[in-house]
């Protein structure tokens, strides 16, 4: 998600940005309101939703990128298995509600997509470029919600990369590859939860015993400066806490919107927007004559329920940057930085639609429905993860300058 990490302290005495939580939050106010207004209620729900998990992960600072990396080069593993952990709750009423297909009215499908080389490749991509980019998609939207320069590049080439994913998928599509597979449906909901649990908390052992073996114990959380609701409203959230609280709004999201949370959807069909409207003839492409494509291409992306929460996802951020006192922090953008940026957006963009999602939509809500290619995206975007984390000091990252 991003490469900030749990634990940062700040002075109780640092006084808010005033601005900031005003603007974000009438923004919320008033975006929900003309949501309503011009879609419907379920869709201001999905807005607010979006912002309460943006405003979740800057408070905790939860994150993919910045948690991967610690453990690779770092060998401390609490990030990783909060993340576990996360993924656990939701699975645990993803996959006995998936099965019912239709518990509540409506029906409920799953991020469910087909296991094969364009998973395969596209995660490695995506896992490379989020290491050069800072933050994956939702570490991405919240960053530029909390005002980082930097992070707005890494979106922009983002959103380019998710388009020229969208030209190359129906080509990637062709390459090998099993169909979906559902753990839920395949092993049934007991034998499920229990392989998806195992592999979990095996992931998560594993990171204790490489963390063990190179400090000789766990990491211990620092005590927070902020105690009581002042913490609760102006941060930092524990991993472990912030990670229920994901957990919770993903499943919550699942009952609203029919489907899990994602988040690089809403990259690819703001792209071919743009693109569309200086004269490209995106709506000619294979992927954006698709019915589902085609029909969002000619909506309004207030109705597209992935644009909808990313919007609400970047205000959420930047109210919480705002009560914390931290939006827009003032930082130096070499050129190798932006150059960085830009790559690893463009790689996350591309590797994000040939893989089905980034780490929300094919990793956290891919696993907790049960599907096999998330557990597949996992394994190729942590391999991936190793050569962003190499060429960083490249681009003068981490410290190191550009050689």
């Amino acid at each position: 998600m991003t490469d900030m990490t749990a634990g940062q302290l700040r002075p109780v005495g640092i006084p808010l940005d005033r601005g900031p939580v005003l603007v974000a939050g009438l923004g919320i106010v008033a975006g929900a309101l003309v949501i309503w207004q011009l879609v419907d209620l379920r869709q201001a729900a999905l807005f607010v939703i979006g912002a309460l998990l943006g405003l979740t992960l800057y408070h905790a600072s939860f994150g993919f990128t910045g948690g991967w990396r610690r453990l690779v080069a770092e060998r401390r593993g609490n990030a990783v298995r909060a993340q576990m952990l996360m993924i656990a709750v939701a699975a645990a009423v993803f996959i006995p509600l998936l099965t019912l297909g239709n518990p509540f009215g409506q029906p409920l499908v799953g991020a469910t997509a087909p296991v094969g080389v364009s998973v395969l490749f596209g995660a490695a991509l995506f896992g490379l470029g989020m290491q050069l980019g800072g933050g994956c998609g939702s570490g991405t939207l919240f960053t530029v919600g909390g005002g980082s320069a930097r992070m707005l590049v890494t979106l922009v080439f983002f959103i380019v990369g998710a388009l020229l994913g969208t030209a190359h998928l129906p080509f990637w599509l062709t390459q090998p590859s099993l169909p979906a597979i559902s753990l839920g449906q395949s092993l049934g909901v007991p034998l499920a939860l229990v392989v998806t649990f195992a592999g979990l908390g095996l992931v998560a052992l594993v990171t204790v015993w490489i963390e063990r073996r190179a400090h000789g114990g766990l990491e211990q959380a620092k005590a927070p400066a902020n105690r009581g609701w002042v913490r609760l409203t102006r941060g930092p959230w524990p991993l472990v806490g912030a990670g229920l609280v994901l957990a919770g709004l993903n499943v919550l999201t699942l009952l609203v919107a029919g489907h899990p949370w994602s988040i690089t959807y809403g990259f690819g069909l703001w792209g071919a927007k743009i693109a569309q409207a200086v004269g490209v003839p995106v709506a000619s492409w294979e992927f954006w004559t698709w019915p589902a494509q085609a029909q969002a291409l000619q909506a309004s992306v207030l109705e597209d329920t992935t644009s909808v929460m990313d919007f609400g996802l970047i205000l959420g951020a930047a109210l919480a940057a705002g009560l914390a006192g931290k939006f827009a922090p003032k930082a130096a953008l070499p050129f190798l930085s932006l150059l960085a940026a830009a790559i690893g957006g463009v790689l996350m963009g591309y590797g994000a639609r040939l893989s089905f999602g980034c780490n929300i939509g094919a990793l956290f809500s891919g696993i907790a429905s049960g599907s096999v290619h998330g557990w597949l995206w996992f394994a190729a975007a942590f391999v991936g993860s190793f050569g962003g984390i190499a060429l960083r000091p490249v681009f003068g990252l981490d410290g190191f300058k550009a050689k």
